[in-house]
């Protein structure tokens, strides 16, 4: 780039994404004077979908402004609860993201979830054609212009992905009434219209059962109920929400 040159400073909770000699506090970046400043951030590493207020001189501007030589940028983050206008919260995670999207539905979140790799340009488009927020890590594939909104995964670990999760989007919260396999509604099931799907084990231990409408799985409270019931509540002690 030879243009103007501008002094940008990223939020701490971005700084991540930068090179190294732009963590600490306002840099000095030339410009070309014609790209946009949505451009400009990405080029430093930030996707869009994690930059919250763009401020030129203490004033906001659009992710459209052309910075001019002399201005003070600022890049900020997301404001948490982060709103998503426009469709119901619904999300859908890449193939790298299946125990999210398994506890999401736990929590009665509706989740999509690829678990195979259909590639980045038909994950775009999924968003775009179902209207959900893309769950990821991969910055390069929220960078994709196509995708309805979106959101990074700023963990590897699963209880804190959860965590970042509900505390930016505060979705509702309705556990046990998701299929964990296939994101289906769960609807309470009579022991005699089940037991054909079950061990003869299963069938003289429990009598309360529960299945998906789309794929007809089974749930009773079985060998793992106290541990998903641990993340259940969690979830619920920290982000509200009832039982259901």
């Amino acid at each position: 780039m030879n243009g103007p040159e501008i002094q940008i400073a990223v939020a701490p909770e971005l700084r991540l994404f930068v090179p190294s000699d732009r963590r600490q506090g306002p840099t000095a970046l030339v410009t070309d004077g014609s790209s946009t400043l949505g451009h400009v951030v990405e080029s430093l590493g930030v996707p869009l979908t994690e930059a919250g207020r763009l401020l030129v001189d203490g004033r906001q501007v659009a992710v459209s402004h052309v910075p001019s030589a002399g201005e003070r940028v600022e890049v900020h983050g997301v404001e948490r609860p982060q709103e998503v206008p426009g469709a119901p919260l619904r999300f859908l995670l890449d193939v790298h993201l299946g125990t999210l999207a398994r506890r999401l539905r736990l929590l009665g979140v509706d989740a999509a979830y690829e678990n195979e790799d259909i590639g980045d340009p038909a994950l775009a488009a999924l968003s775009a054609r179902e209207k959900r927020v893309l769950l990821s890590r991969d910055r390069g594939l929220l960078r994709r212009r196509e995708i309805w909104a979106g959101a990074y995964v700023y963990s590897d670990r699963p209880d804190d992905q959860l965590r970042d999760v509900l505390g930016r989007f505060a979705p509702a919260l309705a556990p046990w009434t998701r299929c964990t396999a296939c994101n289906g509604r769960l609807t309470d099931a009579d022991k005699d219209t089940v037991q054909d799907r079950l061990e003869h084990g299963t069938q003289r231990t429990y009598d309360v059962f529960a299945q998906c409408e789309a794929c007809g799985r089974v749930y009773w409270r079985g060998a793992h109920h106290a541990r998903l019931e641990a993340i259940v509540d969690r979830a619920l002690r920290e982000f509200g929400g009832a039982a259901a």
